[in-house]
């Protein structure tokens, strides 16, 4: 543990509000602490209503909300009076506790308060923080787990056994806290859950986790129970060798039990491979996570191999060995998880943010459960506990209230020639609609046209057709296959007449125009084939392909040629589901090969302004790289489902092309 308060730092942020924020993101930092929305923090603050009248106000985490980037608005102000007489009913179901909470606010456009709110009330510090601390879950998680964590904190802690989150657990610690708690108590543990810690100051409080954690990664250190040595493990595969086959039938397996394509990203580092190949993992990964919380990314346990089949079946027996009479939607019986000693740790999600957060949660898992096993023996919570968590009613309304996800969820689009122009506008266009993009370009600005989880950008020289097989294995990898593929990547030369037209420079053209294309499209017909909702290629072609112009031969010719290889892929992949149509743009400007010299060179030749010769088109209209990016998307969504071998300009209308 590292305690990471700066004075500094903390003096940027003014106010009790401010200060709970300060220590908040501090939190937020440390994965070992919290991850993708885990933990809580509040504080208690007395603040003057509209009409005058003093109120305590607890502000603690909304819902939705990380603690690393949380922001004032992210906290939910929500009246203590009532808080504490909820704390005294006997019982309250969740959805009633949830409108309780939604109803009590002072700011009615604050998110939901955190399901713990009661909970951080009833606690008599100011500040109070909770975190799913690595080290204090990896304790729990031990059949002598309660001994131990006594014997470490003593009066420092309240040990809470554990119960399902939410009024239930608010009720138990009203009634275990005061009666434990004493001087000397600096926070509290919740079994296979969490740890608090309090302060009448953000910071006495911060510092009091960063202590209590640190206790624990210590007491582990002293008994070889935290490092781990995967070096007996070390991978054996090479990792050249090639799985994205392999990959995208796993994807497209799960994607069948899901009811929808899902990004399925794989993880072949020592841990990965290393626990995959156990001789216990069977035991170690089938009991459960190290805290329930996190089956509801995770599901109760991983499936160990390729058998989606027969985790589908052990699925619908855990659910209905335990929904009793109870009116539960099942959810799908799909893994998240995949432990494989070919494939390493693949993790599944209907985004690839999910798949990420899946990932990174059972990373920590995996350190969980091997540390543990180390220590002692790894032994997780009943099923029974993690089906509640998975099952619970806060959840399930989820499910009710949840929108249409957008169109290309799931899906997986690779663009060559992505960093500038239409390739760039097309990443743009994808990731609007919601799909993984894979971008492919010669300049190493491809890396960075998207900040955003969903994109890969990729060094490639697509004339290169091992770079392309490279590239290929590299997206599936991160994202499980390929759904759809944007024919971008060309060149166009310099204005020369046939006459003058050297070999070199027409091989040139051909090579990066056709056969570049040729190469991929062969190579990604295995992936296309796998798609969940059938694969598609979109075409970006050009009005020389109908109405050509001189000096254009080997551009011309080469897009010409393209186009007849579209057909032909139309009429033979039809069968595999395969659907391919392209577009043919016209004077599109603002790409790289229009520069301002070159367009007021081009509208000189044609007496005109810039301004006119960009609109010298029948509906007097410029086309932007946006416009063909938006088309070529929609070639490939529902729109077109029933659409193949297709050609559609998008030049504002040309008389010759008409």
């Amino acid at each position: 543990m590292q305690n990471l308060w700066n004075d500094d730092e903390a003096a940027q942020f003014p106010g009790d509000l401010g200060q709970r924020i300060y220590s908040s993101r501090l939190l937020g930092r440390d994965t070992s602490l919290v991850l993708h929305g885990g933990g809580n923090t509040s504080v208690k603050i007395r603040e003057t209503n509209l009409l005058g009248d003093a109120e305590d106000i607890l502000y603690v985490k909304g819902s939705g909300w990380d603690l690393e980037f949380i922001e004032a608005g992210g906290f939910a102000p929500v009246r203590m009076a009532h808080l504490l007489r909820l704390a005294q009913l006997p019982t309250l179901s969740d959805p009633q506790m949830v409108n309780e909470l939604r109803t009590h606010m002072t700011d009615a456009s604050a998110p939901t308060p955190s399901v713990e709110a009661i909970l951080h009330a009833i606690l008599p510090y100011k500040y109070v923080d909770h975190t799913h601390a690595d080290a204090v879950v990896t304790l729990c998680n031990t059949p002598s787990g309660e001994r131990r964590i006594r014997d470490l904190y003593g009066e420092r802690v309240v040990v809470i056994p554990y119960i399902m989150p939410g009024f239930d657990l608010a009720r138990l610690c009203a009634e275990i806290f005061p009666r434990e708690a004493n001087r000397q108590t600096l926070g509290m543990v919740l079994m296979n859950h969490g740890v608090f810690s309090f302060g009448a100051t953000a910071r006495e409080a911060y510092t009091r986790m960063i202590e209590l954690v640190g206790m624990v990664e210590d007491a582990l250190k002293t008994r070889q129970a935290w490092a781990v040595n995967w070096a007996p493990r070390v991978p054996d595969v090479p990792a050249a060798q090639p799985l994205r086959a392999e990959l995208a039938m796993l994807r497209r397996e799960i994607a069948q039990q899901v009811g929808a394509p899902v990004i399925l990203h794989s993880v072949r580092d020592a841990q990965a491979l290393g626990f995959a190949r156990r001789a216990d993992v069977d035991v170690l990964a089938q009991q459960g996570p190290a805290t329930p919380d996190h089956v509801i990314r995770t599901k109760r346990v991983p499936l160990l191999g390729r058998d989606v089949t027969g985790y589908v079946e052990a699925y619908r027996k855990y659910f209905d060995a335990h929904v009793g009479e109870s009116a539960k939607t099942m959810l799908d019986p799909a893994p998240r998880v995949i432990l494989d000693p070919e494939l390493g740790l693949c993790a599944a999600g209907r985004s690839a943010q999910d798949a990420f957060i899946v990932r990174d949660i059972y990373q920590h898992t995996i350190d969980t459960v091997v540390r543990a096993t180390q220590l002692e023996r790894y032994q997780a919570l009943p099923a029974r506990d993690y089906f509640d968590v998975e099952y619970w009613d806060l959840e399930q309304a989820k499910l009710r209230k949840a929108g249409t996800p957008p169109v290309f969820t799931g899906e997986i689009v690779l663009i060559t020639g992505a960093a500038s122009g239409i390739g760039k506008a097309c990443v743009e266009s994808f990731l609007a609609r919601g799909a993984a993009v894979v971008g492919l370009d010669i300049a190493a600005s491809v890396a960075a046209v998207s900040s955003k989880p969903a994109y890969l950008g990729l060094v490639c020289d697509v004339v290169e057709t091992g770079a392309l097989e490279q590239a290929l294995e590299q997206a599936v990898r991160q994202f499980g296959g390929l759904d759809m593929l944007v024919l971008n990547a060309g060149v166009f030369p310099g204005g020369c007449a046939i006459a003058e037209l050297a070999d070199a420079e027409w091989t040139r053209v051909l090579r990066v125009n056709l056969d570049a294309n040729l190469a991929l499209l062969r190579l990604a017909y295995p992936l296309l084939k796998l798609a969940p909702r059938g694969g598609r290629v979109a075409v970006i072609g050009s009005k020389n392909v109908i109405a050509p112009g001189p000096g254009a031969a080997a551009y011309s010719a080469s897009k010409a040629a393209l186009t007849q290889l579209m057909r032909v892929a139309a009429l033979e992949w039809a069968g595999d589901g395969i659907r391919l149509n392209e577009v043919h743009p016209d004077a599109v400007f603002d790409t790289g090969i229009w520069t301002d010299e070159v367009l007021a060179a081009r509208a000189a030749h044609y007496a005109m302004t810039v301004e006119q010769y960009k609109r010298r088109n029948l509906l007097k209209t410029e086309i932007a790289s946006r416009d063909v990016a938006e088309l070529a998307a929609e070639l490939c969504g529902p729109l077109f489902a029933k659409t193949t071998g297709a050609q559609i300009p998008i030049d504002g209308g040309d008389a010759r092309v008409i």
